[in-house]
């Protein structure tokens, strides 16, 4: 199984290989992946970020892939050059994907054969962002999308894992995987960067009252008060929880 780079901005990832089946999650431009197996127009991957397994569409991606940069803001425009000038395009390339630097003209990086970003939005590969609040909240008002991991749609588990992602630091994707691979804390006390889960939910504590998540019923990522969530999740969805961890640790 040889390696591959995806090569467009973002992509779903199938359960099954049906257009129709359900987005387990996404990919974007420049994850690394293996080809498991074909069957007939699809291809069953597995991603190297998180060991995740689903399916995409054949296609040809990019063999060689040298990362110098990743984008730093919610998404960036992507811009090709004719003749002296860049003329914007109507597609982006979203937080935390990784681009390599092939070439720099004035105030922009060329990532791809005629495509280029801007470099006020993008940081070095080793830069590290420590302010986890300050990621999540890049994500205040998106819409909630079931499998979505970008500023056009994002879940609760792929909300905490991007913060993780930024930083090249493995955390699985789903939550059921998330809540096995975090340590549990011991006191029931709540305090700024604690990770809550719940059976198929995951949110953080911002301080000791206000929670951020992708709240499906909500149809957004939003702050709400810890206590008024708790309660609301026992009430609409019969949902204790299941362990209480801290983004710290890890």
């Amino acid at each position: 199984m040889k390696n591959n780079f995806y090569n467009k901005p973002i992509e779903n990832v199938y359960s099954r290989p049906y257009i129709n089946s359900e987005v387990s999650t996404q990919i974007l431009y420049g994850e690394k992946f293996k080809i498991i197996f074909k069957n007939k127009d699809w291809l069953k991957i597995k991603t190297n970020f998180d060991n995740y397994s689903g399916f995409i569409k054949n296609d040809i991606f990019i063999s060689s892939f040298k990362p110098s940069h990743k984008i730093s803001s919610t998404k960036s425009w992507i811009y090709k050059k004719v003749k002296s000038k860049f003329i914007k395009t109507k597609k982006y390339l979203y937080f935390s994907t990784n681009i390599q630097n092939l070439e720099v003209k004035k105030d922009y990086i060329k990532f791809d054969k005629n495509k280029w970003i801007k470099k006020k939005d993008l940081k070095r590969l080793d830069h590290i962002e420590k302010n986890y609040k300050k990621v999540l909240k890049l994500f205040l008002n998106t819409r909630y999308l079931w499998g979505g991991k970008s500023i056009d749609g994002i879940d609760c588990s792929a909300l905490i894992q991007l913060f993780f992602k930024y930083n090249r630091k493995f955390f699985p994707r789903d939550t059921k995987d998330q809540i096995k691979y975090c340590k549990k804390k011991n006191t029931k006390k709540f305090t700024d960067g604690d990770i809550i889960f719940w059976k198929g939910h995951v949110g953080l504590c911002l301080d000791k009252k206000k929670f951020i998540h992708a709240y499906g019923p909500r149809k957004k990522v939003l702050i709400m008060p810890i206590n008024q969530t708790i309660n609301l999740i026992l009430k609409t969805a019969k949902l204790k929880i299941k362990k209480i961890s801290n983004i710290k640790k890890y």
